[in-house]
Protein backbone atom coordinates (compact mmCIF):
# COMPACT_ATOMS: atom_id res chain seq x y z
CA UNK A 1 0.00 0.00 0.00
CA UNK A 2 1.21 3.54 -0.91
CA UNK A 3 1.59 6.30 1.46
CA UNK A 4 -0.39 9.90 1.20
CA UNK A 5 2.67 10.94 0.68
CA UNK A 6 3.75 9.02 -2.35
CA UNK A 7 0.75 9.40 -3.66
CA UNK A 8 0.98 12.97 -3.70
CA UNK A 9 4.49 12.41 -5.04
CA UNK A 10 3.38 10.79 -8.40
CA UNK A 11 0.48 12.77 -8.38
CA UNK A 12 3.17 15.69 -8.73
CA UNK A 13 5.23 13.66 -11.25
CA UNK A 14 2.36 13.09 -13.57
CA UNK A 15 1.50 16.87 -13.51
CA UNK A 16 5.07 17.72 -14.32
CA UNK A 17 4.87 15.54 -17.27
CA UNK A 18 1.89 16.80 -18.27
CA UNK A 19 3.17 19.97 -18.30
CA UNK A 20 6.30 19.72 -20.13
CA UNK A 21 4.14 17.27 -22.51
CA UNK A 22 2.99 20.88 -23.87
CA UNK A 23 5.30 20.63 -27.29
CA UNK A 24 5.29 17.50 -29.18
CA UNK A 25 8.73 16.09 -29.55
CA UNK A 26 10.29 15.93 -32.83
CA UNK A 27 8.95 13.08 -35.83
CA UNK A 28 11.46 12.01 -37.86
CA UNK A 29 9.79 10.40 -40.90
CA UNK A 30 11.45 7.20 -42.26
CA UNK A 31 12.54 6.27 -46.03
CA UNK A 32 8.99 4.66 -46.26
CA UNK A 33 7.27 6.10 -48.30
CA UNK A 34 3.55 5.21 -46.92
CA UNK A 35 5.14 6.27 -43.54
CA UNK A 36 5.93 9.71 -44.88
CA UNK A 37 2.35 10.70 -46.58
CA UNK A 38 1.07 13.40 -45.16
CA UNK A 39 -2.84 12.70 -44.07
CA UNK A 40 -5.73 14.94 -43.03
CA UNK A 41 -9.00 14.61 -42.64
CA UNK A 42 -12.35 15.58 -43.47
CA UNK A 43 -15.20 16.56 -41.45
CA UNK A 44 -18.43 17.84 -40.80
CA UNK A 45 -22.29 16.77 -39.79
CA UNK A 46 -25.38 15.74 -41.99
CA UNK A 47 -28.28 17.98 -42.18
CA UNK A 48 -31.19 15.91 -42.54
CA UNK A 49 -35.01 17.55 -43.62
CA UNK A 50 -36.98 14.46 -44.75
CA UNK A 51 -39.43 11.76 -42.93
CA UNK A 52 -37.32 9.21 -44.16
CA UNK A 53 -35.69 6.88 -41.62
CA UNK A 54 -32.73 4.67 -42.31
CA UNK A 55 -28.69 5.04 -42.08
CA UNK A 56 -27.26 8.21 -43.73
CA UNK A 57 -24.37 6.80 -45.97
CA UNK A 58 -21.96 9.70 -47.11
CA UNK A 59 -19.02 9.13 -49.91
CA UNK A 60 -16.01 10.42 -50.61
CA UNK A 61 -15.26 11.10 -54.20
CA UNK A 62 -12.14 12.22 -55.77
CA UNK A 63 -13.60 15.55 -57.92
CA UNK A 64 -11.71 14.93 -60.95
CA UNK A 65 -13.69 11.47 -61.36
CA UNK A 66 -16.75 12.55 -60.20
CA UNK A 67 -19.78 9.60 -60.30
CA UNK A 68 -22.64 8.83 -62.49
CA UNK A 69 -24.59 10.44 -64.08
CA UNK A 70 -21.62 13.04 -64.81
CA UNK A 71 -18.81 10.46 -64.77
CA UNK A 72 -18.32 7.18 -64.04
CA UNK A 73 -15.66 7.53 -60.59
CA UNK A 74 -16.36 5.36 -57.46
CA UNK A 75 -16.29 5.97 -54.19
CA UNK A 76 -12.75 6.63 -52.51
CA UNK A 77 -14.30 5.98 -48.76
CA UNK A 78 -17.62 6.22 -47.12
CA UNK A 79 -19.18 6.47 -43.40
CA UNK A 80 -21.93 5.51 -42.01
CA UNK A 81 -24.40 7.42 -39.45
CA UNK A 82 -26.79 5.43 -37.62
CA UNK A 83 -30.03 6.18 -37.72
CA UNK A 84 -30.26 5.76 -33.83
CA UNK A 85 -27.33 8.84 -33.69
CA UNK A 86 -29.12 10.61 -36.49
CA UNK A 87 -32.76 10.55 -35.57
CA UNK A 88 -32.72 9.43 -31.94
CA UNK A 89 -36.86 9.17 -30.71
CA UNK A 90 -37.80 11.27 -32.80
CA UNK A 91 -41.85 11.50 -34.22
CA UNK A 92 -42.14 9.78 -37.02
CA UNK A 93 -43.89 12.31 -39.39
CA UNK A 94 -41.50 14.98 -38.40
CA UNK A 95 -38.91 15.90 -41.42
CA UNK A 96 -36.93 17.74 -38.71
CA UNK A 97 -34.11 18.44 -39.66
CA UNK A 98 -31.89 16.02 -38.30
CA UNK A 99 -28.23 16.79 -37.33
CA UNK A 100 -25.20 14.37 -36.46
CA UNK A 101 -21.18 14.61 -36.91
CA UNK A 102 -19.38 12.95 -39.26
CA UNK A 103 -15.57 12.52 -40.29
CA UNK A 104 -13.26 11.36 -43.24
CA UNK A 105 -9.38 10.33 -41.63
CA UNK A 106 -6.01 9.96 -43.37
CA UNK A 107 -7.79 11.90 -45.99
CA UNK A 108 -4.96 12.62 -48.83
CA UNK A 109 -3.82 15.89 -50.26
CA UNK A 110 -6.57 16.17 -53.45
CA UNK A 111 -10.01 17.74 -54.71
CA UNK A 112 -12.85 15.75 -53.02
CA UNK A 113 -16.84 15.82 -53.77
CA UNK A 114 -19.38 14.36 -51.26
CA UNK A 115 -22.52 12.61 -51.81
CA UNK A 116 -25.02 10.37 -49.68
CA UNK A 117 -27.91 9.10 -49.24
CA UNK A 118 -30.25 8.08 -46.62
CA UNK A 119 -30.46 4.35 -46.60
CA UNK A 120 -34.33 4.28 -46.10
CA UNK A 121 -36.87 1.92 -44.66
CA UNK A 122 -39.38 2.27 -47.21
CA UNK A 123 -41.86 -0.21 -45.47
CA UNK A 124 -42.43 1.83 -42.87
CA UNK A 125 -44.63 4.06 -44.77
CA UNK A 126 -46.87 1.25 -46.42
CA UNK A 127 -45.10 1.85 -49.45
CA UNK A 128 -45.42 -1.52 -52.18
CA UNK A 129 -43.60 -2.38 -52.96
CA UNK A 130 -40.97 -1.75 -50.33
CA UNK A 131 -37.83 -2.45 -48.99
CA UNK A 132 -35.76 -2.26 -45.82
CA UNK A 133 -32.00 -0.63 -45.28
CA UNK A 134 -30.05 -2.46 -47.69
CA UNK A 135 -26.56 -0.70 -48.08
CA UNK A 136 -23.70 -3.23 -48.41
CA UNK A 137 -20.70 -1.12 -49.84
CA UNK A 138 -18.72 -4.00 -50.89
CA UNK A 139 -21.18 -5.11 -53.85
CA UNK A 140 -21.81 -3.33 -56.81
CA UNK A 141 -25.56 -4.86 -56.23
CA UNK A 142 -26.06 -3.50 -53.07
CA UNK A 143 -23.28 -0.33 -52.97
CA UNK A 144 -26.24 2.14 -54.35
CA UNK A 145 -29.51 3.79 -53.55
CA UNK A 146 -32.90 2.09 -54.43
CA UNK A 147 -36.73 3.96 -55.22
CA UNK A 148 -37.29 6.35 -52.04
CA UNK A 149 -34.02 6.72 -50.64
CA UNK A 150 -32.97 10.26 -49.96
CA UNK A 151 -30.13 11.94 -52.22
CA UNK A 152 -27.77 13.99 -50.32
CA UNK A 153 -24.43 16.01 -51.57
CA UNK A 154 -22.12 18.71 -49.50
CA UNK A 155 -22.73 22.17 -52.33
CA UNK A 156 -22.92 25.45 -52.41
CA UNK A 157 -24.99 27.53 -50.08
CA UNK A 158 -25.89 30.21 -52.93
CA UNK A 159 -25.26 28.32 -56.29
CA UNK A 160 -26.36 24.70 -54.76
CA UNK A 161 -23.31 23.09 -57.26
CA UNK A 162 -21.44 20.71 -55.87
CA UNK A 163 -19.03 21.67 -53.43
CA UNK A 164 -15.70 20.61 -54.28
CA UNK A 165 -13.48 20.05 -50.42
CA UNK A 166 -9.90 20.70 -50.88
CA UNK A 167 -7.15 18.69 -48.81
CA UNK A 168 -4.09 20.97 -48.99
CA UNK A 169 -1.33 22.43 -47.28
CA UNK A 170 -0.77 25.83 -45.13
CA UNK A 171 1.23 29.06 -45.03
CA UNK A 172 3.00 26.72 -42.85
CA UNK A 173 3.75 23.91 -45.34
CA UNK A 174 1.27 21.60 -43.04
CA UNK A 175 -1.98 19.93 -44.60
CA UNK A 176 -4.94 21.64 -43.27
CA UNK A 177 -8.20 19.75 -42.64
CA UNK A 178 -11.15 20.23 -44.11
CA UNK A 179 -13.79 21.08 -41.43
CA UNK A 180 -17.26 22.33 -40.95
CA UNK A 181 -18.47 20.90 -44.09
CA UNK A 182 -22.50 20.15 -44.21
CA UNK A 183 -23.79 17.58 -45.74
CA UNK A 184 -27.73 18.46 -46.76
CA UNK A 185 -30.45 15.84 -47.24
CA UNK A 186 -34.09 16.75 -48.43
CA UNK A 187 -37.16 15.27 -49.39
CA UNK A 188 -36.81 16.71 -52.80
CA UNK A 189 -33.99 14.84 -53.23
CA UNK A 190 -35.84 11.09 -52.83
CA UNK A 191 -34.84 8.84 -55.51
CA UNK A 192 -38.16 8.23 -57.72
CA UNK A 193 -36.61 4.90 -59.89
CA UNK A 194 -35.49 1.28 -58.56
CA UNK A 195 -31.90 1.18 -59.98
CA UNK A 196 -31.89 -0.01 -63.84
CA UNK A 197 -31.22 -3.63 -63.18
CA UNK A 198 -31.79 -5.85 -65.99
CA UNK A 199 -31.12 -9.07 -67.35
CA UNK A 200 -30.06 -9.54 -71.30
CA UNK A 201 -32.59 -11.54 -72.85
CA UNK A 202 -31.29 -12.10 -76.22
CA UNK A 203 -27.98 -11.17 -78.28
CA UNK A 204 -28.23 -11.44 -81.82
CA UNK A 205 -26.01 -9.94 -85.14
CA UNK A 206 -26.94 -6.87 -86.15
CA UNK A 207 -27.02 -7.10 -90.39
CA UNK A 208 -26.98 -3.29 -90.83
CA UNK A 209 -23.75 -2.36 -87.90
CA UNK A 210 -21.88 -5.75 -88.32
CA UNK A 211 -22.29 -5.42 -84.48
CA UNK A 212 -24.51 -6.80 -81.80
CA UNK A 213 -28.45 -5.82 -80.65
CA UNK A 214 -29.10 -6.89 -77.60
CA UNK A 215 -32.61 -7.01 -75.39
CA UNK A 216 -32.54 -5.79 -72.13
CA UNK A 217 -35.37 -6.35 -69.70
CA UNK A 218 -35.99 -5.40 -66.22
CA UNK A 219 -34.34 -8.13 -63.66
CA UNK A 220 -36.69 -9.07 -60.87
CA UNK A 221 -35.00 -10.23 -57.63
CA UNK A 222 -35.51 -9.77 -54.04
CA UNK A 223 -33.44 -12.31 -51.99
CA UNK A 224 -31.14 -12.20 -49.03
CA UNK A 225 -29.70 -8.70 -49.03
CA UNK A 226 -30.47 -7.99 -52.79
CA UNK A 227 -33.69 -6.34 -53.27
CA UNK A 228 -33.63 -4.77 -56.73
CA UNK A 229 -37.61 -4.85 -58.59
CA UNK A 230 -37.87 -1.96 -61.48
CA UNK A 231 -40.97 -2.95 -62.61
CA UNK A 232 -40.12 -1.44 -66.22
CA UNK A 233 -37.16 0.04 -67.87
CA UNK A 234 -37.44 3.16 -68.20
CA UNK A 235 -36.41 6.02 -71.03
CA UNK A 236 -36.46 9.58 -70.95
CA UNK A 237 -34.96 12.71 -72.94
CA UNK A 238 -31.60 14.39 -71.66
CA UNK A 239 -32.15 17.65 -70.69
CA UNK A 240 -29.30 18.94 -68.62
CA UNK A 241 -29.52 22.81 -69.62
CA UNK A 242 -33.40 22.32 -68.12
CA UNK A 243 -35.11 24.48 -70.92
CA UNK A 244 -37.36 21.65 -71.09
CA UNK A 245 -36.81 20.43 -74.59
CA UNK A 246 -34.45 17.36 -75.52
CA UNK A 247 -30.89 18.24 -75.54
CA UNK A 248 -28.41 17.78 -78.83
CA UNK A 249 -25.60 15.60 -77.15
CA UNK A 250 -23.86 15.05 -80.17
CA UNK A 251 -24.24 18.56 -81.96
CA UNK A 252 -25.34 16.80 -84.95
CA UNK A 253 -28.91 19.07 -85.29
CA UNK A 254 -31.05 16.54 -84.95
CA UNK A 255 -32.58 14.55 -81.66
CA UNK A 256 -31.95 10.70 -81.70
CA UNK A 257 -30.95 8.30 -79.46
CA UNK A 258 -27.54 9.82 -78.22
CA UNK A 259 -29.91 12.08 -76.98
CA UNK A 260 -31.58 9.68 -74.25
CA UNK A 261 -31.11 8.30 -70.56
CA UNK A 262 -30.26 5.41 -69.50
CA UNK A 263 -27.02 5.81 -70.97
CA UNK A 264 -25.02 2.45 -72.36
CA UNK A 265 -21.43 1.97 -71.12
CA UNK A 266 -19.63 -1.57 -72.69
CA UNK A 267 -16.51 -1.38 -71.30
CA UNK A 268 -13.50 -3.98 -71.90
CA UNK A 269 -13.10 -5.73 -68.59
CA UNK A 270 -9.18 -7.14 -67.60
CA UNK A 271 -7.97 -10.64 -68.78
CA UNK A 272 -9.24 -12.83 -66.21
CA UNK A 273 -6.02 -15.08 -66.42
CA UNK A 274 -4.37 -14.58 -62.92
CA UNK A 275 -7.44 -13.30 -61.15
CA UNK A 276 -9.44 -14.55 -58.32
CA UNK A 277 -12.81 -13.74 -56.49
CA UNK A 278 -14.64 -10.47 -57.32
CA UNK A 279 -11.19 -9.30 -58.92
CA UNK A 280 -12.57 -11.17 -61.98
CA UNK A 281 -15.30 -8.57 -62.31
CA UNK A 282 -12.19 -5.66 -63.21
CA UNK A 283 -12.19 -3.75 -65.82
CA UNK A 284 -8.65 -3.77 -68.14
CA UNK A 285 -6.60 -1.06 -66.91
CA UNK A 286 -8.04 -0.94 -63.40
CA UNK A 287 -7.60 -3.92 -61.33
CA UNK A 288 -8.07 -2.38 -58.00
CA UNK A 289 -11.63 -1.28 -59.52
CA UNK A 290 -11.30 2.22 -57.67
CA UNK A 291 -12.74 4.09 -60.82
CA UNK A 292 -9.11 5.06 -61.91
CA UNK A 293 -6.68 4.21 -64.51
CA UNK A 294 -3.90 2.03 -63.25
CA UNK A 295 -0.47 3.69 -63.97
CA UNK A 296 0.57 1.20 -65.98
CA UNK A 297 -1.42 -1.43 -68.59
CA UNK A 298 -2.70 -2.08 -72.06
CA UNK A 299 -2.11 0.34 -74.78
CA UNK A 300 -3.71 0.23 -78.21
CA UNK A 301 -2.89 1.25 -81.89
CA UNK A 302 -5.36 4.68 -82.84
CA UNK A 303 -7.16 4.40 -86.09
CA UNK A 304 -5.48 7.94 -87.38
CA UNK A 305 -2.15 6.73 -87.69
CA UNK A 306 -1.42 3.28 -85.72
CA UNK A 307 0.86 4.34 -83.12
CA UNK A 308 0.49 4.09 -79.58
CA UNK A 309 0.90 6.93 -76.77
CA UNK A 310 2.36 5.28 -74.00
CA UNK A 311 -0.38 5.49 -71.67
CA UNK A 312 -3.38 3.06 -70.20
CA UNK A 313 -6.56 2.94 -72.49
CA UNK A 314 -9.90 3.24 -71.10
CA UNK A 315 -11.79 0.92 -74.08
CA UNK A 316 -15.39 1.09 -74.63
CA UNK A 317 -17.25 -0.29 -77.67
CA UNK A 318 -19.84 2.42 -79.61
CA UNK A 319 -22.98 1.71 -78.03
CA UNK A 320 -26.40 3.06 -77.91
CA UNK A 321 -30.03 2.31 -77.23
CA UNK A 322 -31.96 1.48 -80.62
CA UNK A 323 -33.74 4.13 -82.52
CA UNK A 324 -37.05 2.21 -82.11
CA UNK A 325 -37.36 3.74 -78.46
CA UNK A 326 -37.86 6.73 -80.17
CA UNK A 327 -41.56 6.61 -80.80
CA UNK A 328 -42.43 6.09 -76.81
CA UNK A 329 -41.11 9.71 -76.24
CA UNK A 330 -43.65 11.01 -78.71
CA UNK A 331 -46.42 12.43 -77.72
CA UNK A 332 -49.72 11.78 -79.85
CA UNK A 333 -49.02 15.78 -82.03
CA UNK A 334 -45.40 14.28 -82.99
CA UNK A 335 -44.19 16.57 -80.37
CA UNK A 336 -40.97 15.13 -77.64
CA UNK A 337 -42.87 13.49 -74.14
CA UNK A 338 -39.88 14.75 -71.43
CA UNK A 339 -41.45 12.90 -68.60
CA UNK A 340 -39.61 9.66 -68.06
CA UNK A 341 -41.26 6.05 -70.00
CA UNK A 342 -41.65 2.63 -69.06
CA UNK A 343 -41.45 0.60 -71.81
CA UNK A 344 -40.98 -3.39 -71.43
CA UNK A 345 -38.05 -3.75 -73.07
CA UNK A 346 -34.81 -2.12 -74.28
CA UNK A 347 -33.16 -2.64 -77.47
CA UNK A 348 -28.94 -1.77 -77.19
CA UNK A 349 -26.83 -1.51 -80.83
CA UNK A 350 -22.95 -2.08 -79.96
CA UNK A 351 -21.04 -1.00 -82.72
CA UNK A 352 -18.03 -2.91 -84.07
CA UNK A 353 -16.32 0.59 -83.08
CA UNK A 354 -13.40 0.91 -79.91
CA UNK A 355 -13.00 4.27 -78.38
CA UNK A 356 -10.18 5.26 -75.79
CA UNK A 357 -12.05 7.63 -73.42
CA UNK A 358 -9.31 8.09 -70.78
CA UNK A 359 -9.88 11.58 -71.91
CA UNK A 360 -13.57 12.17 -72.00
CA UNK A 361 -12.66 15.40 -73.76
CA UNK A 362 -10.51 14.05 -76.50
CA UNK A 363 -11.77 10.16 -77.72
CA UNK A 364 -9.76 8.19 -79.57
CA UNK A 365 -10.64 6.38 -81.81
CA UNK A 366 -8.95 2.88 -81.85
CA UNK A 367 -7.56 0.96 -84.91
CA UNK A 368 -9.45 -1.63 -84.41
CA UNK A 369 -11.78 -3.68 -82.23
CA UNK A 370 -9.43 -5.64 -78.95
CA UNK A 371 -10.42 -8.92 -78.32
CA UNK A 372 -11.55 -9.77 -75.01
CA UNK A 373 -14.40 -9.50 -72.44
CA UNK A 374 -16.89 -6.27 -72.75
CA UNK A 375 -19.40 -5.67 -69.47
CA UNK A 376 -22.46 -3.75 -70.04
CA UNK A 377 -23.39 -1.14 -67.61
CA UNK A 378 -27.06 1.52 -67.76
CA UNK A 379 -26.44 4.92 -66.27
CA UNK A 380 -29.56 6.38 -65.57
CA UNK A 381 -30.28 10.01 -65.06
CA UNK A 382 -30.41 9.28 -61.39
CA UNK A 383 -26.66 8.15 -61.19
CA UNK A 384 -27.94 4.78 -60.09
CA UNK A 385 -26.25 1.98 -62.47
CA UNK A 386 -26.79 -1.78 -63.22
CA UNK A 387 -23.73 -3.67 -64.70
CA UNK A 388 -23.09 -7.20 -66.09
CA UNK A 389 -21.43 -9.54 -64.68
CA UNK A 390 -22.02 -8.61 -61.24
CA UNK A 391 -21.34 -10.36 -57.88
CA UNK A 392 -24.65 -12.48 -58.68
CA UNK A 393 -22.25 -14.28 -61.25
CA UNK A 394 -22.79 -18.08 -59.99
CA UNK A 395 -19.08 -18.26 -60.43
CA UNK A 396 -19.18 -15.44 -57.41
CA UNK A 397 -22.33 -15.34 -55.85
CA UNK A 398 -21.23 -18.80 -53.67
CA UNK A 399 -17.99 -17.02 -52.44
CA UNK A 400 -19.96 -13.89 -51.43
CA UNK A 401 -23.04 -15.84 -50.17
CA UNK A 402 -25.23 -13.61 -52.26
CA UNK A 403 -27.98 -15.45 -54.38
CA UNK A 404 -26.95 -16.66 -57.73
CA UNK A 405 -28.59 -16.22 -61.15
CA UNK A 406 -27.23 -17.13 -64.29
CA UNK A 407 -28.52 -13.90 -66.16
CA UNK A 408 -25.79 -11.98 -64.33
CA UNK A 409 -22.93 -13.20 -65.58
CA UNK A 410 -23.29 -12.26 -69.28
CA UNK A 411 -20.01 -11.08 -70.78
CA UNK A 412 -20.08 -9.54 -74.52
CA UNK A 413 -16.98 -11.62 -75.91
CA UNK A 414 -14.82 -10.65 -79.07
CA UNK A 415 -12.85 -13.16 -80.56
Amino acid sequence: MSSPCQKTLVGLALASVLATGCEPPPVVPTADRRQNQQLSRIDGQVVVQSRARGNAIVLLYDADHPPPPQGSGRPLSFTVIPAEQLFGPADPSSSGPFTAPFSFSLVAPGRYLLRGFIDADTCRTGAQPCHTPDFLPWYGVTGEPNAGDVGGAAVDALTRAPRVVEIAAGPDGALQAATGITVSFSDSSTVPLERPAFVVSDARLDPATGGKLLELRPLQLSEGVVDVRPPAMIVRYVDNNGDGKPDDTNADGQVDQWDLWPRVLVRKMADVQGLTGAQRLADENDLDRDGILDAEGADYPRAIDGTRDGLPDQVVLAAMLHPSVLDALRNPDGTPRMEAVAVPSLTVMVLPRAIDVRDPLHRVDLRSVPSGRYALTLVQFTGQTWRVPNELSPALAAESGLPSLESQSFVLEVP
